[in-house]
């Protein structure tokens, strides 16, 4: 159901029957791996409220899931780790304070690789999820839980971070819209914190308007998170004809799944139907953004995750005798596998000796990255091609190769390191039925015309 059908809804019957149902299907889903706790008794005390007319809003009543690396209320915060895995939250993140201060209601904390670390939901250190479409396939990743729970239709939106692709793979992969913002365009407070330059807050969504909905209540300055910007989204008519959009050649090469290709070009096809011209055009720093990306995103991870250290807070050692030996057990038992392959890399780059020859050089070829996107939107309004370069791959079949897995960010990685907007939405489905994904990609705080472009290409 729609946002506005379960305000219908909830007008002809209660806020509380909504929310109670929408808790019985997340049961009924429990196979899919897609939760890690339901905020059941937080959630129906707020739909009572709703009910008697203490809490208004936009969204009031209408039930969403928050990723568990979002600080929020009613179960721990785990980030899918056992370092944090009875870590209940101070407070909230600011995303999730602005959804309920328009009504709406949390009813629980989605699975994720930990950390964030991973583009499958296999490195959760509580179980894989499972896809929404095939069970024996990946929900994607990190976000994978937000995009399977939300595909299930057990509720209608739910948040996500996007780090290097973590809410458009996932939404690629279960056949859902999936809204990574401009980079700053939604606080990021309260979410734990990966790679504090390339982190963005967004959402999935069964349709685009609702995800816009969505979008305009998170987006906006935050006095707590210094790298938010002005509020600048504001929700547009729909796309006119006319529109230049360059389809990214480099996204579309041989090594690309064929059905992958053709639903592309379909929707290429749709696009120029509609009066839209598209034509192809070349991003050669394309080539080196996972280089860039797998330095940089490690290097600032590894500072990141130096907070957990069995002294503050989260998961301690027991049985220890010195300081040395408190700060290894407690990360080699709370971090896992991948965590610790991230942290090592990233200590690596940083080391005297290598930064200038890694760290320092991947900054350099970022900014060559930027530039070449800055070309491109000087005579493009809007750049598209897949999300991901196949549909989703089977449970195991990626993890003993690292760099395979890491291919699968390939086409959302630029964007990120770029601090672009980029949406991705359904764009069909492969003789297999599983979900395909075409990314709209545009310049900086254009989220509000992708997304009238691609409410258009929904319009029947």
């Amino acid at each position: 159901m729609t946002i506005s059908e379960i305000l219908n809804q909830i007008k002809s019957t209660s806020a509380r029957l909504v929310v109670e149902n929408s808790i019985k299907l997340a049961k009924e889903n429990e196979s899919y791996h897609a939760l890690l706790n339901l905020t059941s008794e937080r959630a129906l005390k707020r739909a009572d409220e709703v009910d008697s007319g203490k809490i208004t809003g936009r969204l009031a009543g209408v039930p969403f899931v928050v990723k568990d690396n979002f600080l929020a209320f009613g179960a721990p915060t785990t980030a899918a780790s056992k370092m944090l895995e009875n870590f209940n939250a101070p407070l909230q993140a600011t995303a999730v304070e602005k959804l309920e201060a328009e009504g709406a209601i949390c009813i629980g904390k989605a699975n994720l690789d930990a950390f964030a670390h991973g583009g499958s939901t296999e490195n959760s250190a509580f179980g894989p999820t499972k896809n929404a479409i095939d069970t024996d396939r990946v929900a994607g990743g990190s976000s994978g839980g937000s995009a399977v729970i939300t595909a299930l239709n057990v509720v209608p939106f739910a948040l996500g971070s996007d780090t290097g692709g973590s809410i458009r793979q996932p939404a690629s992969y279960n056949g859902v819209v999936g809204v990574k913002s401009t980079y700053g365009a939604v606080s990021r407070y309260g979410v734990v914190a990966m790679a504090s330059s390339t982190d963005v807050i967004g959402s999935f969504a069964t349709n685009v308007a609702d995800a816009e909905l969505v979008t305009d209540i998170i987006s906006g300055r935050d006095e707590r998170d210094m790298t938010t910007l002005p509020d600048f989204f504001k929700v547009q008519p729909n796309a006119k004809p006319g529109q230049k959009i360059g389809l990214v050649s480099d996204f579309m090469t041989d090594g690309v799944d064929s059905e992958v290709r053709e639903k592309i070009n379909q929707y290429v096809e749709k696009l120029r139907s509609k009066g839209h011209d598209v034509s192809e055009v070349n991003l050669p720093m394309a080539e080196y953004a996972l280089a860039i990306y797998y330095i940089i995103v490690p290097a600032e991870l590894s500072s990141n995750l130096a907070r957990y250290d069995g002294i503050r807070y989260g998961h301690r050692a027991e049985g220890i005798k010195t300081l040395a030996e408190l700060y290894g057990k407690t990360r080699d038992q709370g971090f896992v596998t991948e965590n610790k392959r991230r942290i090592m890399i990233g200590s690596y780059v940083l080391s005297s000796g290598y930064f200038d020859a890694y760290y320092l050089q991947a900054q350099k070829a970022r900014t060559l990255l930027i530039n070449e996107f800055d070309k491109l939107f000087e005579k493009y309004d809007v750049l598209i091609g897949p999300t991901a370069p196949t549909p989703a791959f089977k449970l195991g079949e990626n993890t003993a190769d690292p760099i395979k897995m890491y291919i699968n960010d390939i086409m959302t990685v630029p964007t990120s390191l770029a601090g672009l907007p980029a949406i991705s939405v359904p764009a069909g489905t492969n003789k297999a039925g599983l979900s395909i994904g075409v990314q709209l990609m545009g310049p900086r705080q254009s989220e509000a015309m992708l997304l009238s472009l691609a409410r258009s290409m929904e319009d029947k």
